[in-house]
């Protein structure tokens, strides 16, 4: 057992956990799957995929101080969207216009991943008392911002995955 956890290791692990569950959420993925909704306004699980990546390429390069994969990745998407859109307040034609091949959303989660990490590389005490937003009461450290990306990662991998159960229930 190692007894000089850091703190960044445990970052690191968390973030890890939800690289492997976007990589198999979208390795199984087909298109009828991807697209499903459980209503006629509900988000689909590629949007889903698609938005958690967003969320934590665009926090994460904040925190960072450095530019977001999407820049590599917006033009492959194809996307009707504006460049630094993220997915926040998408109404139901906008989630329908996410119909992208979930390997691709895999991939580019990867390189936000990879950006996530050497983030990470530098995280210390000090980084993560850092303030990034006093627009808050308490105002936003960096560490809180990581904390909130994991829980808005997690929730929608969660979200992903019921979608993906009910549309392959109502199949059989």
């Amino acid at each position: 057992m190692n007894e000089h956890l850091t703190t960044s290791d445990v970052l690191r692990d968390a973030f890890g956990r939800v690289r492997e569950l976007v990589e198999q959420q979208c390795a199984d993925l087909d298109e009828r799957t991807a697209t499903y909704r459980v209503d006629l306004d509900a988000n689909t699980p590629i949007w889903l995929l698609w938005h958690l990546s967003r969320v934590q390429d665009d926090h994460v390069a904040g925190l960072a101080g450095t530019d977001q994969a999407w820049e590599r990745w917006r033009d492959l998407f194809a996307l009707p969207f504006e460049p630094g859109d993220i997915g926040y307040g998408h109404d139901s034609d906008q989630v329908a216009a996410v119909r992208t091949d979930p390997d691709l959303v895999a991939r580019y989660h990867g390189d936000v991943h990879a950006l996530t990490l050497a983030y990470l590389d530098r995280v210390d005490g000090a980084e993560l008392a850092r303030v990034v937003d006093e627009d808050w009461d308490p105002p936003v450290t960096a560490g809180v911002r990581l904390v909130s990306v994991l829980g808005d990662t997690l929730q929608h991998l969660g979200q992903a995955a019921f979608v993906v159960g009910v549309a392959q229930r109502r199949r059989r």
